[in-house]
């Protein structure tokens, strides 16, 4: 039985990206180690991207990726900020980086480690969260 889910709003710092995410209410974070998300702090709702909108913003975005190229990591041009992105581990799906969600709907939230040091691993242990 999967949990009912909500419409979330978010957006980076100024306000140029926005989105909207359907999500549970009671959420579980993911907070990764790897050299990425531990220099800036992302933390992690994996979702599948028919559940994903992006609303504002899509000439305001710029791309990095590195190593295999398979994460597209967007920030806002503006403010720099990495509000969502494509992760390898769940390339069917976004990841929404938790600190950018409007908390108005979220009634609970789990943080839980993820070991992202040993992250060719551990990887698989997230590929479920983005199917429908």
């Amino acid at each position: 039985m999967s949990a009912e889910l909500t419409t979330h709003q978010g957006h980076c710092h100024c306000r140029a990206v926005t989105w909207e995410v359907r999500a549970p209410a009671k959420l579980r974070v993911d907070e990764c180690d790897c050299s990425m998300c531990d220099m800036h702090g992302f933390q992690h709702i994996i979702v599948p991207k028919s559940r994903f909108t992006l609303l504002t913003g899509q000439d305001n975005i710029t791309t990095y990726t590195f190593n295999t190229h398979v994460a597209q990591h967007y920030f806002c041009k503006t403010c720099g900020i990495e509000s969502f992105y494509v992760p390898r581990s769940n390339p069917d799906g976004y990841s929404i980086n938790f600190r950018c969600l409007e908390r108005d709907n979220v009634t609970e939230f789990e943080i839980l480690p993820f070991d992202g040091k040993n992250w060719e691993a551990n990887a698989a242990k997230l590929a479920h969260m983005s199917k429908d």
